[in-house]
């Protein structure tokens, strides 16, 4: 399955409460059961203004679905080709 990396402009969003963060994964965790289990959610990276989001999918198209249904901005949609870390290195 296609791994995709989302970019979401969220200013102030690195400044979000525990309860808003939770509230926003509930509401993406519900859309993402009504559009089934071709598409997952990894997890996400939020800093001061973006949060940066990992997910499965077959496709892009999927990916900017979710976000619109769930009323997630998804400024950049890219697809993962590969993955390093230092042990691409040795």
């Amino acid at each position: 399955m296609p791994q995709f990396v989302i970019e979401r402009d969220m200013p102030g969003i690195g400044g979000a409460s525990a309860a808003d963060l939770k509230g926003a994964s509930q509401t993406s965790c519900s859309v993402l059961r009504d559009l089934g289990p071709e598409i997952q959610w990894v997890h996400s990276y939020v800093t001061d203004d973006k949060i940066y989001c990992i997910y499965r999918a077959p496709s892009a198209d999927l990916i900017r679905q979710h976000a619109e249904t769930a009323g997630f901005p998804a400024n950049s949609v890219a697809e993962v080709r590969n993955v390093i870390d230092p042990t691409t290195a040795d």
